[in-house]
């Protein structure tokens, strides 16, 4: 009773049979609740402290969102001891999300000037690639792999004309990090064994969903051509869709049915904001802020929640629920 492995075994049983009805990262926003209202609260303080202009909170707001995503899943993940097969790809997406983040943040960064010379400079950068590759030793070409995405990522940045869009770049990288999790969502703490809760999957489709609105909302034009007849059949036809995509993925957890689910609404909302004869753009922001707030509780960053909410204070827009609602 006493050796290693039953004792090891337990306590994956033990913590796999907490997990299925304690979502930690639910339980973790609600004790955090109290710093998000006071966020709310001393939003134009804030912002003035950090020494932003309103219009420089979406440039920081998702260039902050990328770095922390990238030390995030740097130092966050690594318990590779818990993936369910040898063949597994995760070491390819934690290098693609490496990849994606080091160049935004290098892209938005390229016109700042180097102060740091010299050998400090090549210390620096030694230090974190040596961190950056000891987070992918799963196999013997993780390391590479990840030195390779986060170089590429930084000189590709640093040498492009122009900076990675901020916000097709940040629902990008936010999708992405979606996709691993549900893929294995032992890797990042979300999930023991990949046994999610309804909370846990009801979490992932709202990030999705908002996502979705997201890109519908600054790609699409409204045009206000389609005819009323024709628009309640098509909408009620995208809306049977997306009830059904969802509900499959509640049921089976598949990554492509959770692309499928988003895909459906962000048709959905694209036909909307086409059948709509205008738009306030302040609506788009506003949704990407409670993307970010979304992102944040899912990944337990509470600076990215913060940081949502800032962004949020600075779109606000009235009637944003009925506007939603209107979308849907």
């Amino acid at each position: 009773m006493l050796e290693d492995i039953t004792v090891v075994q337990s306590a994956i049983s033990a913590f796999n049979n907490a997990a299925l009805w304690a979502p930690a990262f639910l339980w973790w926003a609600i004790l955090m609740l109290p710093l998000f209202v006071v966020a709310f609260w001393c939003a134009d303080a804030i912002v003035t402290r950090l020494g932003w202009t309103k219009d420089m909170v979406l440039e920081r707001a998702t260039m902050w969102t990328a770095g922390l995503t990238l030390l995030w899943v740097v130092l966050f993940g690594g318990n590779y001891s818990v993936l369910r097969d040898a063949l597994s790809v995760l070491p390819m997406m934690v290098a693609t999300i490496v990849f994606l983040t080091s160049l935004f943040c290098s892209s938005h960064l390229r016109t700042v000037p180097l102060s740091i010379r010299g050998w400090r400079l090549w210390a620096l950068f030694g230090i974190a690639t040596l961190i950056i590759g000891l987070s992918n030793m799963y196999s013997w070409w993780g390391a590479i792999v990840q030195v390779v995405a986060f170089v590429a990522g930084i000189v590709l940045g640093r040498f492009a004309r122009a900076d990675m869009r901020t916000i097709a770049g940040s629902v990008l990288i936010i999708l992405t990090v979606a996709v691993a999790v549900l893929m294995q969502p032992e890797f990042f703490r979300f999930g023991q064994l990949g046994n999610l809760t309804v909370a846990h999957l009801i979490a992932m489709l709202v990030l999705g969903g908002l996502a979705a609105i997201s890109v519908a909302l600054f790609n699409v034009r409204p045009m206000g051509k389609l005819r009323n007849v024709v628009y309640i059949k098509l909408k009620w036809l995208m809306r049977v869709v997306c009830l059904l995509a969802m509900a499959l993925f509640l049921l089976t957890e598949a990554v492509p049915v959770f692309l499928a689910a988003v895909c459906a609404i962000f048709l959905s909302v694209a036909l909307s904001v086409w059948h709509m004869g205008a738009l306030d753009v302040r609506m788009g922001y506003s949704v990407f802020a409670c993307l970010l707030m979304q992102y944040g509780v899912i990944m337990t960053m509470p600076v990215v929640t913060v940081l949502g909410i800032l962004l949020w204070h600075n779109y606000r827009v009235d009637g944003f629920g009925r506007k939603i609602r209107g979308l849907l």
